[in-house]
């Protein structure tokens, strides 16, 4: 009859080989806190260029990369107004890790393209408010005759308002995000070859 092993015995046995190395740890740690300073930029807390120049050398790329995982995620479709300042302090971070002349005019682009789809978003939601508005006023006379006072409905509170505007929206997002999944992979590239 064969040995019954418990679940520590076999991960123990897979892990005899392997050994712990200095250099991985220091840079994995050397990546997360690249991670962990970036998040500290973004929030406005952090000078990234003075991390930068203090972080050590043999550490630096794995620093860099961490910055970068964070940086990269960010690149997003703009859903709030305040995403300009979001925008910019992207720039400047991509900008300290990526040696590339042409990463400027790339991501300059890209904040005109985030412009067109705010601006063709509003438009998207305007018309589904035109087009809806009809359907909205007869629903809003019909609560009123039923309750026996005028009842005004904010459309973004109509389930059918927001299933048919989401429905609009979510065929413009699937347009842009193919744009935005170009524009990381332009990125990735610059930063690998700097």
């Amino acid at each position: 009859m064969g040995v019954i092993k418990t679940a520590l015995e076999i991960a123990l046995e897979k892990t005899e080989s392997v050994k712990s190395d200095k250099s991985s740890i220091d840079q994995f740690e050397a990546r997360q806190k690249g991670k962990k300073i970036t998040n500290g930029y973004l929030a406005g807390e952090i000078d990234l260029q003075e991390e930068l120049k203090k972080a050590q050398e043999g550490i630096k790329e794995s620093f860099k990369k961490g910055i970068f995982d964070v940086l990269i995620s960010q690149i997003t479709l703009p859903s709030k107004k305040n995403d300009e300042n979001t925008l910019e302090k992207l720039e400047k971070g991509f900008s300290a890790i990526i040696k590339n002349k042409e990463f400027s005019a790339m991501f300059k682009q890209l904040v005109m393209i985030f412009g067109q789809y705010k601006q063709e978003a509003a438009q998207y939601e305007k018309m589904v408010l035109q087009q809806y508005a009809p359907k909205l006023r007869q629903k809003e006379e019909e609560l009123s005759r039923r309750l026996g006072r005028e009842i005004r409905i904010d459309p973004m509170q109509d389930p059918e308002f927001t299933a048919i505007l989401n429905q609009h929206m979510s065929a413009l997002k699937d347009n842009y995000e193919q744009v935005v999944e170009q524009a990381r992979e332009e990125i990735k590239r610059m930063f690998n070859e700097g």
